[in-house]
């Protein structure tokens, strides 16, 4: 099977790589070749054994797309986007990235005859805004309220019409906010939710910029690649011509997540998280999701964690090597 990771500098990119390397595979299936592309050259999964490209590359420009899928990979990752906070704020960069970016991509597979590749697209709860019932269902309505949310939907709706059409073979996977995000923050207005427990368990200070009683959906970048290795090798004749779907995951509070952050590291970690509000992110954050029932992702095989605690405990062990 060959393999094409579109957005692979990013963190999930990066660990979906990793993972491949490591098993030589995914989904259980072996990967013959794997091709990994970011607008900054990714690095090289070096484990990984079979044949492996790495390069840079635009899929908004020109003749990129085709490119892309000239060798015809048989799974496609599309993780490519602009995060949310940085597509409200530059709408023509949101628009050609999130957008055109994914048109141009599908429109690559559609113009191979004999080709149907399997392409998981990344999506998100932003594609869902406010009023919405406590526990949003399968069926409730795409309503975003944000350009980013918006990309994603018109996203979503390609990926099944072009599904439908038999062109491709389309799993989208609406991620919830996956934390703890290794590393630095990023542009994303959720960023402050990994911060505040990132930072302090690396001893640092962390900034909370909303109320402790924001609620929101989560999951692991360990359970982020989980999804991706099952949506490469599900069977989709159950999904019919609703091809994308929100992943499990756990509903927690700012003061849930801080007090799971206290009774895996102690006071001292929560005494270095600083309250600075923010009314921009404030803001953001109120349009959003807070809990969901994926009756029909769990149906179809994909599973999260099931505390918070939990989540903390996997990055302390995945990132830091301890065993909290």
């Amino acid at each position: 099977m060959k393999v094409t990771i579109i957005g692979a500098a990013g963190m999930i990119g990066r660990k979906l790589a990793e993972r491949i390397a490591q098993t030589g595979a995914l989904g259980g299936q072996g990967v013959d070749a794997l091709t990994l592309v970011d607008v900054v050259a990714p690095d090289v999964a070096s484990d990984f054994n079979g044949p492996r490209v790495s390069y840079a590359a635009d899929l908004t420009e020109d003749g990129v797309a085709a490119k892309l899928v000239a060798d015809r990979p048989d799974v496609i990752v599309h993780l490519a986007a602009i995060v949310s906070g940085e597509a409200e704020a530059d709408m023509d960069k949101g628009y050609r990235v999130n957008l055109d970016g994914t048109r141009a991509l599908l429109e690559a597979i559609a113009a191979l005859p004999d080709y149907c590749p399997r392409v998981i697209y990344a999506s998100s709860l932003a594609v869902f805004g406010a009023p919405f019932p406590t526990k949003i269902s399968d069926d409730f309505n795409l309503t975003p309220l944000t350009s980013y949310g918006t990309q994603k939907a018109m996203g979503e709706m390609l990926l099944n019409d072009y599904s439908r059409r038999g062109i491709l073979d389309g799993v989208g996977i609406r991620f919830p906010t996956i934390c703890i995000r290794p590393g630095k923050p990023n542009k994303a207005a959720s960023g402050f939710f990994s911060g505040i427990l990132r930072e302090p368990l690396n001893g640092q200070e962390a900034i909370l910029p909303v109320d402790d009683d924001v609620r929101h959906w989560f999951a692991s970048p360990r359970a982020a690649v989980g999804y991706i290795e099952h949506a490469a090798s599900m069977d989709t004749v159950p999904l019919g011509a609703q091809r994308c779907m929100t992943m499990p995951g756990v509903s927690a509070t700012v003061a849930e997540q801080i007090e799971a952050l206290r009774a895996v590291a102690g006071d001292e970690a929560v005494a270095l998280i600083r309250r600075e509000p923010d009314a921009t992110i404030a803001g953001i954050v109120a349009g959003w999701p807070r809990d969901f029932d994926t009756a029909r992702a769990l149906e179809a095989g994909f599973r999260a964690e099931n505390s918070f605690e939990e989540i903390i405990r996997i990055y302390l062990e995945d990132e830091m090597g301890q065993t909290a």
